[in-house]
């Protein structure tokens, strides 16, 4: 028996000690990668640390307090009218759509915020309607807010990820906003602003090409360059929603082409482009095409009134893609416009737009600096 042991031992041997020999490699390669691994996260983590201490010391905030709820700061007017229906009383907001007028582009940007607090709790807006049951501004904020509400239900998951549920009710409501935004445009026939909330009815039923099109004569008759209508009506021609990029990129060019400047239309194309692009890259960011697209935008934004209420939209548009042009300097300056504020794109799609934002700014202040440091070396060189 204690040979046959020896003889099974001896034979086993062999086996033993290959496996022992596979451990030690399997040991050495996981403990090596783990310390790879870490050795990358710690330089990553004092790159970042570096990146946002450039960024401190220009003035600019961190990721916490970025505003998430808008692009740029309201009017002083816009704050204490928001201010006023978080209390309960409707009459600044009142007030202030009345001074508005006909500024469509203001008006459409007021309607939107005063909406977006009537769909968490619109005990102010009842208060105003019962007040005065025939007013036409508060008749287009609550068809706003009807639409708003009807987004909310479907959420803002893809199709895939959203339920039969979600879409009925979706559905449902998006036919109830349809009432009081065909109100809200009856008793206000000029103002372009219900049927710019019609086209996200649009989107959401699914009105077919033709529909649309007569929807957008309407829009063009009252205000033929009015840039929430522009940027809305380009969302319905991409192709996640009714069109495609063929459709979505030539209904860009042609208002960017005709429209004058400071409109900011000029954000279409580049919009247009970034609800498109899934490279991995950014080489179909530096083309001689997006070149001139942004010296085009950069154009428009400086023609522009600096009180456009959608101007820091296209200055985020600019700021992200000079940074992707290499045009680091350039973009630190948009940057440096809109800091603060982070509700647009590129930004928006992200759950973590606070932090995507100050992650691009960041890079762009750093690479800045460097470019800024090397051009005095070298012209420090060459005296």
């Amino acid at each position: 028996m204690t040979v046959l042991l020896w003889i099974l031992a001896a034979l086993a041997l062999p086996f033993v000690l290959f496996a022992a020999w596979m451990a030690k490699v399997f040991l050495k390669e996981f403990f090596s990668g783990n310390a790879e691994a870490a050795i990358e996260a710690e330089e990553a983590a004092a790159t970042a640390a570096e990146k946002a201490a450039a960024s401190a010391a220009l003035g600019l905030l961190p990721a916490e307090r970025q505003n998430t709820d808008s692009a740029g700061p309201s009017t002083p007017e816009t704050k204490a009218a928001l201010a006023a229906v978080r209390g309960g009383d409707w009459r600044p907001a009142a007030d202030l759509m009345a001074a508005v007028g006909r500024d469509w582009e203001r008006r459409s940007l007021l309607t939107f915020r005063l909406a977006d607090r009537a769909a968490d709790d619109d005990t102010w807006l009842l208060a105003w309607e019962a007040a005065r049951p025939e007013d036409p501004d508060a008749a287009v904020v609550r068809a706003r807010s009807a639409v708003i509400l009807a987004w909310r239900v479907r959420g803002g998951q893809r199709a895939q990820h959203t339920t039969r549920e979600q879409f009925d009710g979706f559905r449902r409501t998006l036919l109830e906003a349809r009432e009081e935004v065909a109100r809200a445009a009856a008793l206000n026939p000029d103002d372009p602003t219900p049927y710019v909330a019609e086209i996200w009815l649009a989107l959401g039923l699914g009105y077919p090409n033709a529909k649309m099109d007569d929807l957008w004569t309407e829009i063009t008759a009252r205000a033929p360059h009015h840039y929430e209508a522009h940027f809305s009506a380009l969302q319905y021609w991409c192709a996640k929603w009714r069109g495609s990029e063929r459709l979505a990129t030539e209904f860009a060019e042609r208002a960017a082409a005709g429209a004058p400047a400071g409109s900011l239309l000029t954000a279409l194309p580049l919009i247009a482009h970034f609800e498109h692009d899934d490279s991995d890259d950014t080489a179909a960011d530096n083309t001689p095409e997006m070149v001139a697209r942004v010296e085009a935008a950069l154009k428009d934004a400086a023609a522009a009134d600096p009180a456009h209420p959608r101007l820091p939209e296209l200055r985020h548009l600019l700021a992200y893609y000079l940074h992707l042009q290499g045009r680091n300097e350039a973009a630190v300056e948009h940057f440096r416009l809109v800091d603060g504020h982070v509700d647009a794109l590129p930004w928006r799609y992200r759950n973590d737009k606070a932090e995507y934002f100050c992650q691009v700014r960041d890079t762009a202040v750093l690479e800045a600096g460097a470019a800024a440091r090397a051009g005095m070396s070298g012209a420090a060189e060459s005296l």
